[in-house]
């Protein structure tokens, strides 16, 4: 028996926390003592003006404050007074209920004052809000927006550091390709008579400063667009297996420079239903990353399946295991696994944070692991439209 009891107290308590009981029985009793209040204080006068002497002292009062002969003040006591008397008690009771409205109001707008002071302390970042203990409801609400406000404002700082240092050493490392293609440009002005040979090597190079130097330039427009792009979808029926083979097929040229390969593992049949442009964006991103943090001469596998109402698609690559603080903070803004600018991994950081946002617009889930230098994505999509 002592077990369901002490449940009932646990939700009695839970219920008076959540549901303002405390401000409630408070109100409602102080509401109740002021009306109690008013009716005894006028009984108390009806008994002692109404009976006894009560009468003669209305009609000496009549006589000394307004003058009057004392048949004249005994006939107002008479069908005034005692005529109406109903009437005059009813406008004294609200009269003295009136005015311990007056004083109730003052008393409660003391909560207001303490809401006002309570919301002001959203902006002081070391000052805990503290209410009255009858509205702990609102002070444990507004604490936890202080400081879902701070880690907010927090997220933004760091993300604002992470994009300011990325810019930054962009425009340090664009400077080094830029100067080999003007110094190779001019070699090649300077002597029009090169042997083809060398004119070649040099154009070789020139062109491959080029790319690079045209890869961290479209890294500073995914850096400028990012926080003005709002990302629509509009799903229909995607064939997943021919999308993917086809993705595999464009990053061919990627994949063999490192000597990677891919194995898909898929249904030919296998559907899903999404925005076709942006799933293949996403896919895209995370085929790159993994192509870029493999080691060479592996196999990249992708699988993908149907299970209950769901498709999954996971991204299997071999390479060096990612920390488990770098992992939790990959699908963050301008965010780089590979920090040191000199590597041609990784990009302006964002790949992965418009791939979680698309994904979350589909209703689904990415998440990423890592562990005895295997790296796995994987993304979830609801199988219905």
């Amino acid at each position: 028996m002592l077990k369901p009891y002490g449940e009932w107290v646990i939700k009695l308590k839970d219920k008076y926390k959540a549901d303002y009981f405390q401000l409630k029985y408070k109100l409602f009793f102080r509401f109740l003592g002021m009306m109690v209040f008013a009716f005894l204080i006028i009984f108390v006068l009806y008994k002692t003006l109404w009976s006894g002497k009560g009468g003669d002292a209305i009609v000496s009062i009549l006589q000394k404050i307004l003058g009057m002969e004392y048949g004249d003040a005994l006939y107002i006591y008479r069908h005034i007074f005692r005529d109406y008397a109903e009437l005059i008690w009813v406008i004294g009771i609200v009269f003295v209920f009136f005015v311990f409205l007056i004083f109730f109001l003052n008393w409660f707008t003391k909560y207001f004052n303490a809401i006002n002071q309570g919301i002001d302390a959203l902006l002081e970042e070391d000052r805990i809000i503290s209410l009255p203990a009858e509205m702990s409801a609102i002070e444990l609400k507004l604490n936890t927006v202080k400081r879902t406000l701070q880690k907010r404002a927090l997220d933004v700082q760091i993300a604002e550091q992470r994009k300011n240092d990325l810019v930054m050493y962009l425009a340090h490392d664009i400077r080094t390709p830029l100067t080999s293609v003007i110094g190779y440009l001019s070699l090649l002005e300077e002597a029009p008579d090169m042997p083809l040979e060398q004119k070649a090597k040099y154009v070789h190079i020139t062109l491959d400063k080029a790319y690079r130097l045209e890869k961290m330039i479209n890294e500073f427009f995914e850096i400028t667009r990012y926080n003005l792009q709002q990302i629509k979808i509009e799903k229909e029926k995607i064939d997943l297996y021919y999308m993917l083979v086809q993705l595999i097929d464009e990053l061919t040229p990627i994949l063999s420079e490192k000597g990677n390969t891919v194995t898909l593992k898929a249904d030919e049949n296998l559907t899903a239903y999404g925005d076709p442009g942006n799933l293949a964006r996403v896919f895209n991103n995370i085929l790159k990353n993994a192509i870029a943090y493999s080691y060479p001469n592996t196999d990249i596998i992708i699988s993908a399946m149907e299970e209950e109402n769901e498709v999954v698609i996971s991204f299997h690559n071999k390479g060096h295991t990612i920390p488990q603080e770098k992992l939790s903070a990959i699908f963050e803004k301008f965010y780089r696994i590979d920090e040191a600018r000199t590597s041609n991994t990784g990009g302006a950081g964002l790949g992965l944070v418009i791939a979680k946002e698309i994904i979350s617009l589909h209703g689904g889930s990415i998440t990423a692991q890592s562990e005895n230098k295997t790296i796995i994505f994987t993304v979830t999509l609801p199988q219905s439209l």
